[in-house]
């Protein structure tokens, strides 16, 4: 019985391979396998023939070990690039040193410190544009409130100088009719009630350019809003409750009540007495 055989197997991409650079063939060196030689049973037969139990393929294994080329494959090309790079990734992971616990710890500290650090940096930004924005509307405040405080200031010193420049002409008319009525010695009195009569207009009329109005009472049924009863007297000719005469005037500023007019009032002439005094009586 002959030794062992060298057979040349077919390429797989799990084979080692030995490729060899340079033109457009790779050369390939495959992996020898050893047979051992078949038993008599599986010889061939001289004629040729195969003897029972031989495997088909015999004749084409080689007791020689056989070198040759292959035409280019992508598919090999493929699976030595993968190979490749594989030996490279596992060489670098070999080669990386491994950290320890504590290096990995300390590399999660600071990785979170400086997350931290980031977010502190944030917040230090908008708190100062915040406090920024804080003094503007501070010093707009103040800004406001001395400007409204001078405002005040003038409205109480000079609101009313539009009224004592219209008062103004009223008194140099009061002041011209007294100065004729010294210049006639009393004797023109019509010429001095005329003069007197002007100037009550113009004053009125300066009152309404004001918003200044009398209160009508005359006639009116009394209200207590705007009348004051400073007397009552029996009446049969208006209904009771009714003012008979106006005995001070009052006045209002649009719908604010300045002074209310002092008036008396009527009541049933078989009225019982008591409560208003009548008119004409002791401590009007």
């Amino acid at each position: 019985m002959s030794g062992p055989v060298s057979v040349e197997l077919g390429l797989r991409p799990t084979d080692d391979l030995e490729c060899a650079p340079g033109g457009d063939r790779a050369r390939v060196v495959q992996r020898k396998a050893v047979v051992t030689e078949p038993k008599d049973a599986d010889k061939p037969t001289p004629d040729g023939g195969k003897a029972e139990g031989q495997p088909e393929g015999w004749e084409a294994l080689s007791e020689e070990p056989s070198e040759g080329t292959l035409e280019p494959n992508s598919e090999l090309e493929e699976a030595l690039r993968a190979a490749e790079e594989s030996l490279e990734s596992r060489s670098e992971a070999e080669a990386a040193p491994r950290k320890s616990a504590h290096e990995l710890t300390i590399e999660a500290l600071s990785s979170e410190l400086q997350a931290l650090k980031e977010q502190h940096e944030q917040k230090l930004g908008e708190f100062e544009e915040l406090q920024n924005r804080h003094l503007r509307l501070q010093a707009d405040y103040e800004n406001f409130r001395k400007r409204t405080l001078k405002e005040r200031q003038e409205a109480h010193s000079y609101g009313h100088q539009n009224l004592v420049k219209d008062l103004l002409a009223t008194v140099d008319n009061l002041e011209r009719a007294i100065d004729h009525a010294h210049q006639s010695d009393g004797g023109d009195l019509q010429g001095l009630l005329q003069g007197v009569e002007l100037v009550l207009r113009e004053l009125l009329a300066a009152f309404g350019r004001h918003g200044v109005t009398v209160i009508e009472a005359d006639a009116h049924p009394f209200d207590p809003t705007v009348h004051e009863a400073m007397a009552q007297a029996p009446s049969s000719e208006v209904p009771a409750n009714t003012v008979l005469q106006v005995l001070q005037k009052g006045y209002q500023l649009r719908d604010r009540m300045l002074r209310p007019a002092r008036v008396i009032v009527s009541k049933e002439a078989d009225a019982a007495e008591g409560g208003v005094p009548e008119a004409g009586a002791d401590g009007e």
